[in-house]
């Protein structure tokens, strides 16, 4: 009797549990149903339905003259389903797919046989073929044995993806730029345009059908930027500049070359070296790299102490043997045996640090703060400001700071203890040539649609005064003559006129492996007398047992570079009499702009459009056009409004 209680004991455990787990089911069945059934749906839907992002093109960027510095273009991977081809179609045409594939990339034809093959018997779908094929060699490809057969019979698959091609290569590299760095980066608002998106449901393993969606919204192409760069100056600069650096064996350099009355950066060349002793566009040093300049910063000091009526340019000044003490530091000549008593003109001529460290301390010592005050008036301590990132910060010492010593004002008359990028030091040269006004350096003229102007930049940017045009007057006479009788006369020529100073600046400070290194640089502009371009040369760590000096490393760069603007770059006829119109083409052109405008996945209505427009509207959406006659369309396979599809064949007729 116990025995049989306990096995009914058993029974009605069971069951009360298979109760409770059924109970568990039936509730969750119903939770699903009704309290999370739409977070189900939705998941249902999201695998059945996508929305797919439509990639907007982006934008040209263009030199100056027209000339592309970027564009973007299709590349295209090539694949195939080995599985789907049937057996038939595969043995007929595998042999000469490969012979074709073979003349293309240079590869075997028994290795394009025997891959193809492996991938058939391992059932593979995307045997990849091919990576990063132009849009030329797409054409021929998709039109080799077997792969002219289609997707379905063929197995043949093709993936398009858009590219970012640099027309001038490793020239510029690093002005142009790419992401957020460069052009490419400060302009990104207008060249990026704006991506659409398009429904999709899922209709097999990987293949996806457009749907009709309300919410279907077409990509928005970039915006063209026009930039001030000039390609044919950018060349001259480039080349000027690597010569340099290969024959001096230094570490890094950098040319930048401005109009002078536009403030337009006309070239920018950005050379670094690698452990190979090869140089490449490695990171923007003009306008990144804050450093003490050196010599070229007399220039600054020297307007300061007119301007303040602290020294004039007739006044003496004794450089005694070449040095002179402050505390317990000791300034030095490049010279040795010092220049004697010489002018404050002639001081700056012959880049005397004694001369400079002396008027400007006697003319300040008892109250430095004004010549920092006059340094920050003339607009040394801001950043310029450009729409490309990673201006360097400027540094200009205030007797407020805890490291301001007895010997930072001497040692900042000739550009140490300051700190200053090439591209801040160049728009101070400028604004001297320009009668002492201070002209924003930019890189941007024009951003259009198409050849429609949105937005004009060509207006200069006016900054500031650094000085008065009698104090302007003054130093370019000097800066002249530097090039005439001074520390530049190695790179002086009756045959065109060039004013500037030289620079050469220790760094480092004997941190190098053969003791301490130092920047050579060479800031001007040509001509001399009516300044047209202003020119910035900075080469960093070049070999010392080769040469460190500013007038032997850089100034040649400079004179190389104005040589070759004054007799290689070709002088621009004007040409009158261009507003004459046609409008008839006009018209033509207002409706095919609309009409690419407007569609980009649907099939435009092109009749009554030149041939010429229709084809290239057709061939820009990825259509294969046929065209019989060569007017005015008259007739369309596709007709408006059906959607279309990639390679798809439209035929279209003037007759």
């Amino acid at each position: 009797m116990t025995t049989e209680k306990n096995i009914l004991y058993r029974l009605y455990a069971i069951a009360g549990a298979t109760f409770l787990f059924a109970f568990v089911i039936a509730f969750k069945l119903v939770n699903i149903q009704v309290a999370e059934g739409e977070k189900y749906k939705e998941l249902s839907e999201k695998r059945v339905f996508k929305n797919f992002t439509i990639p907007a093109n982006r934008g040209n960027l263009y030199d100056t003259n027209g000339s592309l510095l970027a564009t973007s273009v299709p590349e295209y991977d090539i694949r195939l389903d080995a599985l789907t081809v049937s057996q038939e179609n595969f043995d007929k045409n595998l042999k000469p797919l490969a012979t074709e594939l073979s003349k293309m990339f240079g590869k075997p034809e028994s290795y394009y046989i025997n891959t193809i093959r492996r991938a058939r018997a391992n059932k593979n779908r995307y045997f990849l073929i091919a990576r990063g094929v132009s849009y030329t060699q797409y054409v021929k490809i998709k039109n080799f044995p077997m792969f002219r057969l289609g997707a379905y019979k063929g197995g043949f698959i093709a993936e398009q993806r858009t590219v970012r091609e640099r027309p001038l290569g490793k020239i510029g590299e690093r002005t142009v730029g790419h992401g957020q760095a460069g052009l490419e980066g400060a302009y990104n608002e207008y060249l990026q345009g704006k991506d659409g998106h398009r429904l999709k449901q899922k209709i097999a393993q990987g293949q996806w059908k457009p749907i009709n969606d309300a919410n279907e919204k077409e990509p928005q192409d970039g915006l063209d930027v026009v930039s001030t760069i000039d390609i044919n100056i950018q060349d001259i600069a480039h080349h000027a500049l690597l010569s340099q650096l290969e024959r001096f064996q230094a570490d890094h350099g950098t040319v930048v070359v401005m109009e002078t009355k536009t403030g337009e950066i006309k070239a920018m060349a950005n050379l670094g070296r690698t452990d190979e002793g090869k140089y490449y566009e490695k990171r923007n040093y003009a306008v990144w790299e804050s450093h003490e300049p050196g010599s070229t910063f007399k220039l600054m000091a020297m307007v300061a102490a007119l301007e303040d009526k602290v020294v004039d340019t007739t006044d003496l000044v004794d450089t005694e043997d070449g040095t002179v003490k402050y505390y317990d530091r000791i300034v030095r000549d490049s010279h040795r045996g010092g220049f004697g008593e010489i002018s404050v003109a002639r001081a700056f001529e012959v880049s005397s640090n004694t001369a400079f460290s002396k008027f400007i301390y006697q003319g300040y010592k008892d109250n430095p703060e004004a010549f920092v005050d006059r340094l920050d008036y003339m607009g040394l301590n801001k950043k310029i400001g450009l729409a490309i990132k990673g201006e360097g910060t400027p540094k200009i010492p205030h007797p407020d700071d805890s490291n301001w010593y007895g010997t930072t004002l001497p040692w900042m008359s000739f550009g140490y203890g300051v700190a200053i990028t090439p591209l801040q030091t160049l728009a101070f040269y400028n604004a001297i040539a320009n009668d002492g006004l201070m002209i924003k350096p930019r890189l941007i003229k024009e951003v259009r649609n198409r050849d429609r102007i949105i937005h004009d930049y060509n207006e200069p940017v006016v900054q500031n005064s650094v000085c008065s045009k009698e104090t302007a007057a003054k130093v370019r006479e000097m800066m002249k003559n530097t090039v005439k009788r001074g520390t530049a006369t190695n790179i002086y020529t009756e045959n065109f006129s060039m004013a500037g100073k030289t620079g050469t600046c220790l760094t480092g400070y004997g941190s190098g492996k053969s003791g301490s290194e130092y920047i050579a640089s060479f800031a001007g502009y040509f001509p001399a007398d009516n300044p047209k371009y202003s020119c910035i040369v900075v080469i960093s760590r070049p070999d010392r047992s080769i040469g460190y000096y500013g007038n032997i490393v850089a100034a040649p760069v400079f004179k190389t570079i104005a040589r070759k603007i004054y007799t290689d770059t070709p002088k621009v006829d004007e040409v009158k009499d261009l507003e004459n119109t046609n409008p008839e083409v006009d018209q033509d052109f207002e409706k095919y702009f609309a009409v690419a405008q407007k569609y980009k996945t649907i099939m435009p209505d092109v009749k009554g459009l030149p041939a010429m427009d229709a084809v290239a509207l057709l061939e820009n959406l990825g259509l294969h056009v046929e065209l019989n006659g060569a007017g005015k369309i008259k007739k369309q396979s596709i007709q408006k409004g059906q959607k279309i599809k990639q390679n798809q064949t439209i035929l279209i007729s003037s007759i």
